[in-house]
């Protein structure tokens, strides 16, 4: 899994939250959390809702979503819509490493959950 894309975007994260950590006291910390405090699972919350945030960012660029609108507007930024989903990763992927997951746990609760979603979609769900 040396040259997996998922590995590096981890591993970029955790380079900047090491550089966070190293430069700013306090903007993250030490990890991995014990989820059972409340402080940890305080880290979590804003970590989430950050990435949230990011992703109504995304959102605002996207303007022909309205049932009711007449006009079109074809215009969209899709390199700035891209860029706020990039933000919103970053912290999700920081969620995940401050608690102790890697890109291993996330591909394989992917492919469990994957499989859950398909085996509904057959079955009728």
């Amino acid at each position: 899994m040396k040259n997996c894309k998922l590995k590096i975007m981890f591993d970029k994260r955790l380079d900047f939250i090491n550089d966070m950590k190293e430069n700013i006291p306090g903007a993250y910390p030490d990890f991995p959390l014990d989820m059972s405090k409340k402080e940890s699972q305080q880290v979590c919350r804003d970590l989430a809702l950050k990435g949230v945030e990011e992703m109504f960012e995304a959102l605002q660029h996207l303007k022909n979503w309205k049932p009711h609108r007449q006009t079109e507007m074809p215009e969209i930024d899709k390199d700035e819509f891209l860029e706020e989903i990039v933000d919103a990763f970053n912290y999700f992927f920081a969620m995940l490493i401050v608690t102790g997951f890697n890109e291993s746990d996330l591909f394989d609760a992917f492919l469990v959950k994957h499989n859950v979603i398909k085996e509904r979609l057959k079955n009728g769900y």
